[in-house]
């Protein structure tokens, strides 16, 4: 079981993170950022769309919040086209993942949610701690795929070890 804290400080983590990445990000050409670099969803943009679309659906799933703007996984890739709006949206949507995560109580942490998954076509039901720590830990896995995309092109990112967060 996680605990009212470590959800706080998770999020706080993951705006740190995404800070820094799009920091790096911003030193790219639009074209770097669109290249095809091997990873699942193909680019940098790709991926920064699909990690924002996948912390919509958990928030909208866990708490009622505006579901994405694209239907699935297939289409959570192309969700913003302009990289100036996805890096608008993040940021924007990391204040609704900190406020959340600053409002929530033991309470908010038990019990199980349920609902379907389009990716393997059923209902599934789950512990709600462990769908939390779920959201955090896919933010981590693909915001390591965009830093590997990154610094392949060279540029070095700010510190990314959860002991160096400020």
């Amino acid at each position: 079981m996680i605990t009212p804290g470590y959800v706080q400080q998770m999020a706080f983590y993951s705006r740190w993170m995404n800070d820094g990445l799009f920091a790096a990000c911003d030193q790219l050409s639009d074209e770097q950022r669109r290249q095809n670099c091997g990873a699942f969803f193909k680019s940098i943009h790709a991926t920064l769309n699909h990690l924002l679309w996948a912390d919509q659906i958990w928030l909208h799933r866990l708490t009622g919040t505006p579901a994405p703007i694209s239907e699935g996984i297939p289409g959570s890739a192309g969700q913003y086209e302009s990289y100036e709006e996805l890096k608008r949206e993040r940021a924007a949507f990391d204040q609704v993942i900190d406020e959340w995560a600053n409002g929530i109580d033991a309470a908010s942490l038990e019990g199980d949610l349920s609902w379907y998954s389009g990716a393997v076509g059923r209902e599934i039901t789950k512990p709600r701690w462990l769908l939390i720590t779920h959201m955090f830990n896919h933010q981590t896995h693909h915001r390591g795929q965009v830093h590997c995309m990154v610094t392949g092109f060279g540029v070095k990112t700010a510190d990314t070890d959860l002991p160096l967060m400020p």
